[in-house]
Formats: structure tokens, sequence, C-alpha cells
């Protein structure tokens, strides 16, 4: 473990002094280890550079607002389909959907009216929504990507409306508090380190002012540390071990979250965009979940990892800079990683035998043809599955789940025609003789659509 350890504080190492990066903390958290960090630097203050030194953690701070709105949606105060105006008295655009705003397909203006990286001045409340009439809608709704901080300004404005208390204030009580994330705050607190912006052409480092984003807070304002980012990554991708109990989101609700609504990028396809959420794909089916932010005299990285092998459970890794222009700390969580999954991975656990398949199902397990396809039925960790028979190993199965009162009929939960049913049809004898799986027909042989047996001839 030490030399897994070593590669990546090397790996943070360089990239502080290639990027030259005042400031730069690292954390990365696993369920299976004791949680690693890494610091780099100095605060640029009086205080020394430590686990609990906060940085600017900018539109992380969206992930944050995003959950709010999904527990007001399983809380039954608003429907994702809902137009936002159903809940807030707005000038303009209150037609834009609550989904739309949270996946930026809305097409509203990126910023709110006024040129606020000019004045380094946020609108309050009462101001952002006066001069929502002033701003445009840049791009018809639903086609394509265009990120609004405006439009997340406007959903933390209805995550207050709808809580009854600021947005700060329903974010520490419903997310904060129930994580543990102590450090994680909307102010930078006395011992946060300072922004900097680090010249091109020599090595003066420039302190950028302190800002406060006011109504836009929803949308950027936050403060963390790479421990608790590192920790909020690892709940993105893995919220049962963090929240058994779900008391933060249902682990359905980080699912369609995470499900991608648009492409960051359509000349690329390199990133997609869910319900508030970056995903960023890699090979052999693993995607890392969560988000980047960037605001004056700072950059920040924060995803957690999903699938492949040597992935752990729990895996998530914040990376915080003190440098607004260091791009190479976007790029740095996801090596980080897939280096501890490749030279650190996960413990394989012992395959045990299990209880056997029901009796009305053991007769049935095994191949079936559909569509001219072979498939394999199985029965494993107390369910049924099914998957192609030339699938990839690492493509995941088709899980079922018994319909209450419906004995020979299941309902898929994941995979493959998730939400569809599978019906069973049994002889007089009990036997399973053939199936249908979204309407499509299967049967024990390879048969065409009108039932032409090529075995029997």
């Amino acid at each position: 473990m030490t030399a897994a350890h070593d590669r990546l504080a090397r790996m943070v190492r360089r990239v502080q002094a290639q990027a030259r990066v005042p400031a730069l903390a690292v954390a990365l958290h696993r369920a299976d280890r004791p949680l690693w960090s890494c610091v780099v630097g100095g605060t640029g203050n009086d205080t020394a550079l430590g686990e609990r030194t906060r940085f600017r953690i900018g539109s992380v701070t969206k992930t944050f607002t995003a959950t709010l709105v999904m527990q007001c949606r399983d809380d039954g105060l608003l429907d994702l389909d809902d137009p936002i105006g159903r809940h807030l008295e707005l000038p303009a655009h209150g037609e834009l959907t609550v989904r739309r705003l949270l996946s930026h397909t809305a097409g509203l203006q990126r910023e709110p009216y006024g040129d606020v990286w000019d004045t380094l001045r946020a609108p309050d409340v009462d101001e952002l929504v006066a001069d929502l009439a002033r701003a445009e809608r840049v791009l018809p709704t639903g086609r394509r990507y265009h990120y609004s901080n405006l439009g997340m300004a406007l959903l933390g404005r209805l995550v207050a409306e709808l809580r009854g208390g600021s947005w700060a204030e329903v974010l520490t009580e419903r997310v904060l508090d129930p994580l543990g994330l102590a450090d994680t705050a909307v102010a930078p607190g006395p011992d946060a380190a300072t922004g900097f912006l680090v010249d091109a052409y020599s090595d003066e480092a420039h302190p950028e002012p302190p800002t406060d984003f006011g109504a836009v807070g929803p949308a950027a304002q936050l403060w963390s540390t790479a421990t608790d980012m590192a920790r909020w990554a690892a709940f993105l991708a893995d919220p049962v071990a963090l929240d058994p109990a779900g008391a933060v989101l249902a682990p359905t609700t980080l699912d369609e979250m995470r499900w991608p609504l648009t492409s960051t990028d359509e000349t690329v396809w390199a990133a997609g965009f869910g319900l508030g959420l970056i995903l960023v794909p890699h090979p052999d089916r693993v995607v890392h979940v969560g988000h980047d932010g960037a605001m004056p005299g700072f950059l920040a990285s924060v995803y957690g990892r999903r699938g492949g092998d040597g992935t752990a459970g729990a895996m998530g890794c914040a990376v915080l800079g003190s440098s607004g222009t260091a791009a190479e700390i976007f790029d740095l969580p996801h090596r980080l990683l897939a280096a501890a999954a490749e030279h650190d991975p996960a413990d394989i656990t012992p395959w045990r035998p299990g209880e056997p398949a029901p009796g009305p199902l053991r007769r049935m397990l095994g191949r079936w043809w559909g569509e001219g396809f072979e498939y394999v039925f199985s029965w494993h960790d107390g369910a049924l599955r099914a998957r192609g028979a030339d699938d990839p190993a690492g493509k995941p199965p088709a899980v079922f789940a018994p319909v209450p009162d419906s004995p020979d009929v299941f309902r898929t939960v994941s995979g493959r025609e998730i939400g569809e049913l599978l019906r069973l049809t049994r002889d007089a004898d009990g036997a399973v003789v053939r199936m249908h799986w979204a309407t499509y027909r299967f049967t024990r042989r390879q048969e065409t659509f009108d039932r032409y047996d090529f075995r029997a001839g």
C-alpha cells in the first residue's frame, strides 16, 4: 500500500510543481482503506496548509444544490417536469422546467443580468428575480447543453422557498450535517487558503480578491476541504456505503441523477451531463461522476468512480488548488482514481455457495433464444438474471424482481430492458416452455419470428 500511496503522492507533487499551484490539497476516499490525503505548498497567509484548510470549490456547489432539488422531488414538493414558475413568482422564464434547469438544457443565458465577473458584485435575491426579465434565453429549450449559473441560482431559490429557509440553512440541515461534512461551508473561515492568479511569464502569484456570490451562491459559493470533498464524491458514486438509510437521498435517486441527459460537447462526446452531475466515461465500463469548479484564484475537481476491475466501493477523489489557471487540476482526480484502482485494487471477495433458485424457477434456468440471439438466464445473489451469451464479461446483466401476486411475471429492475415485464408460460406439467420479455418471444431453440425451428427443420 505504501508503494501505491507513494505513486499517488508523486503524481500530486508533479502537478503542483509543473502547473505552479501555490497550494494543492488532494484526498482519496474508499470503503476498504483508510482515507489518503496529500497537501503540497502553502496557504498564502500565516496558517500552515493542512487537511482542514478550506478552498473555494466553485461549481462543485451545484452538485449540492441538485441534491437539494432531488430531495424536494422525493418528498413530493415538486415534479422535475414542473415549470419553475409553478413554485416561484418570476417576471420571466417561469415556463422553464426544473429538469431542464438541472441538466443545463433550458437555454437560459449563462450569468445573471449585468457584468458580474467584471464588477465582482453578485445580485441579492430581490435583484436576481427583478432582473430576470432582462435575461435572455439564448437557445431554444432542449436544443443542447448550455451551462447556466443563473439557472442553478433559480433552483437554489426554489429550494429555499419550498423548505422555508435560506439555501445555506437548508443545505446544512439536510446534506452537510447528515453526511458529516463539517468543514464545508458558505464562508471561508479564518484559516482558508488564499486564491492566486499565477503570472504566465514569471513566478509572481497575485492574490485574487475575495468574492461573495450572493443570490448566485447555489451555483458556486461553497468552501471545503479535500477530505470532505473526497467523501462527497464517494457519496455521489456509492450512496449506500455512506448513507445506508437513504437519509440524504435514495440510491435510486442518485441513479437517476447519474443518467446522462445530454453531451457537454457534441464534437467529441467526452463527457455527459445528468441532473446536476458531470459524467466522464472511461474504458472498460468505468464512469467518473462529479463536477469541476472554478472561482477567482481557485480550481477544484471532485469525482467518484463507478465500475471496472479494481474499483473499490465508495471510491472518490478531490483535488483542490489555489490557482485560477492550473488546468492540470481538472485531469488529476481521474488519473489518481485510475492509478489507485490499478496499483491498489480492491480486494477480490471469495465466491461462496448460496441458496438455490426457487423450485418453480430451477427448470427454466439456462439458455434461451430471442430475436435470433442466444441468452443465458441464471440465479445469482438471490435474483433471476439474464445476459446475452456473447456479452463481454464487464457488461451488467438484466436483473428481475417478482411482480406481487403474479408468480410467473417479473419486472426488469436493472440492465437491458429495465422496466419491462418478463412473462413465463408453462405446460401442463409446470415446465416453462416459452417466455415473453418486453413482449419478445423467447424459446429454448432458435426460431424465426414465424416460429420456424432450425433444429426441427
